[in-house]
């Protein structure tokens, strides 16, 4: 099992850049060709003629599988218990899980997260081909699941839109997975991104949808992790954007929750790390987020026993989305972080849990009966 702290995994900004010239510069690198593109794409996950299960689809872009895009797999299934298995690839679409498809689980047949890559690029002011309007920030999701009992296992989530190719669009949201359903849970996974890559939420405000996220791997600047679910991310890396638009900080933000009043539990981060290809102290830790939607909100966020790299603004890492909901008032705390963003210099910004406080902020409190980090990996 990989470890938060091994060699940091290749960047979106590493496979934007891949091509060559000018056309090719920000679009993502020709479909991976590790050793599972030979005569056995699927790896030890069976295929068409050796089915793991009756309920197992297998995708794979060179058409040796069931279907060439992860959404035709979709449609292809009904009711509960499917597994997609996933050739190496790039897969070029918006893909979309509803709620009925229950208990469904993708998995990226080389075991490389990098090898299997679901992206497009909408923005929340894309507008939409029929002239309807723009997107919105839920509908710029390249990939959207709202099923309940939903894993994955090593796949890449990407929104490869870019600011700079859009001086003229302000609805700079460009998510890469808006995930909604209860018991959701992924493992060994990458979230690429800018604005508003991870979204972590549920399907209505009553819901309290509980996900978990281990050993992944996430990267954006604005809100890049943000919503209203019960989400635990476990020895994961969260890795900030520097910003060649903005010459001041803050550059961004790693986490924006949105958690109900009504909710106990909103993000925990344990055993993770955060670092920063930007200058020093040019992003902040988390800022709340009070939507239109649910101005009763209380955002809750507690980060412990995490490395928070130099690029977190230690002086004051928390601020405000809205001055009619302060920082202050939500739920944000630490607990025993390292390194040079989690220095306490400034004790009232730092708001820090006791010891016995913090065996209630665990894993098993958050997710209560679900136990997902057994079926990890």
């Amino acid at each position: 099992m990989s470890s938060p702290h091994a060699q940091l995994p290749l960047s979106r900004r590493g496979f934007l850049l891949a091509g060559t010239g000018a056309t090719a510069a920000l679009a993502l690198a020709p479909t991976p060709a590790p050793a599972l593109a030979g005569p056995r794409p699927f790896g030890r996950f069976g295929s068409p003629a050796r089915r793991l299960t009756p309920r197992t689809l297998y995708v794979d872009t060179r058409g040796r599988g069931d279907h060439t895009t992860v959404q035709a797999a979709v449609d292809a299934t009904t009711g509960s218990g499917w597994t997609l298995v996933i050739a190496p690839g790039t897969y070029r679409e918006t893909v979309s899980l509803d709620a009925t498809r229950t208990e469904t689980t993708w998995i990226g047949a080389s075991e490389d997260a990098r090898d299997v890559v679901i992206v497009y690029d909408n923005a929340a002011g894309t507008l939409k081909p029929d002239g309807s309007g723009t997107y919105g920030t839920t509908g710029s999701a390249t990939t959207t699941l709202r099923a309940d009992g939903f894993t994955a296992r090593w796949i890449t989530f990407a929104n490869d839109w870019l600011r700079a190719d859009h001086p003229d669009i302000t609805g700079t949201q460009a998510v890469a997975l808006k995930v909604m359903g209860d018991r959701s849970a992924f493992h060994h996974c990458r979230f690429l991104g800018h604005q508003d890559t991870l979204y972590a939420d549920s399907l209505a405000l009553t819901v309290f949808a509980r996900q978990y996220f281990s050993h992944c791997y996430a990267e954006g600047d604005v809100d890049f992790v943000f919503g209203r679910a019960t989400a635990v991310y476990e020895h994961c890396h969260f890795r900030t954007l520097d910003r060649a638009d903005l010459a001041a900080a803050p550059y961004g933000f790693v986490f924006a929750p949105s958690t109900a009043r009504a909710n106990p539990y909103g993000y925990l981060v344990t055993g993770s790390r955060v670092s920063s290809e930007a200058p020093d102290a040019c992003y902040k830790l988390a800022r709340p987020w009070v939507p239109s939607s649910d101005a009763t909100a209380r955002p809750g966020l507690t980060v412990r026993n995490t490395h928070l790299g130099a690029g977190i603004d230690a002086v004051a890492p928390y601020t405000n989305m809205s001055d009619s909901s302060p920082w202050q008032n939500q739920r944000f705390a630490e607990y025993r972080n390292a390194g040079p963003g989690a220095e306490i210099t400034v004790p009232e910004n730092r708001p820090q849990l006791t010891d016995e406080q913090a065996e209630s902020a665990t894993r098993e409190a958050c997710l209560g009966d679900w136990r997902p980090w057994k079926e990890a990996c």
